[in-house]
């Protein structure tokens, strides 16, 4: 299992940390954990939310796959 270091911790995102922590009464690590496996969670949606922006950035080419091959294969 990897391990982070987290440098520069504001202090009062690492007391809201330690707040959630005992309200949930877990160590402060192990809300951590959650946090981040539940804030790095890509879902489908994402997914396709993030291809759909991709396609939509590129330029359609005008020319048929198979013209593209018959000049290729004609050269």
């Amino acid at each position: 299992m990897a391990s982070i270091l987290i440098r520069n911790l504001d202090d009062a995102v690492a007391k809201r940390l330690r707040l959630q922590a005992r309200l949930r009464g877990v160590p402060i690590e192990q809300e951590a954990r959650r946090i981040l496996a539940e804030g790095t969670r890509v879902t489908r949606q994402d997914m396709l939310a993030v291809a759909r922006a991709i396609r939509a950035r590129q330029k359609l080419h005008k020319s048929r796959a198979e013209d593209l091959i018959r000049e290729d294969r004609d050269r």
